[in-house]
C-alpha cells in the first residue's frame, strides 16, 4: 500500500436533533469535534414513515394524478 494516502481516522462526538450524543469513529473533522445533525433517522420522515400530506401548488398533484389514474394495478 501507498504510504500517507488514507485520511485520518479518529473519535468524534455525534448529537442526535432530540440531543442524544454518541461517539463514533469518523475521518470528519478533527479528533473531539463535534458533529450536529440537522436531520437524523429518529426525525426524518424517510426513515419514520412520516405522515407528511403532498400540497397541491398550481394544480400539479391533481394534473398528475388525473393523468396516471388508470395506471394503477
Amino acid at each position: 500500500m501507498k504510504a500517507d494516502i488514507h485520511p485520518e481516522y479518529h473519535m468524534i462526538k455525534v448529537v442526535m436533533t432530540d440531543g442524544t450524543e454518541y461517539t463514533t469513529r469518523s475521518t470528519w473533522g478533527a479528533e473531539g469535534d463535534t458533529m450536529t445533525l440537522e436531520i437524523d433517522p429518529k426525525a426524518h420522515p424517510a426513515w419514520t414513515g412520516g405522515q407528511q400530506h403532498l400540497l397541491d401548488r398550481g394544480g400539479r398533484l391533481s394534473k398528475f394524478k388525473k393523468r396516471f389514474e388508470g395506471l394503477g394495478l
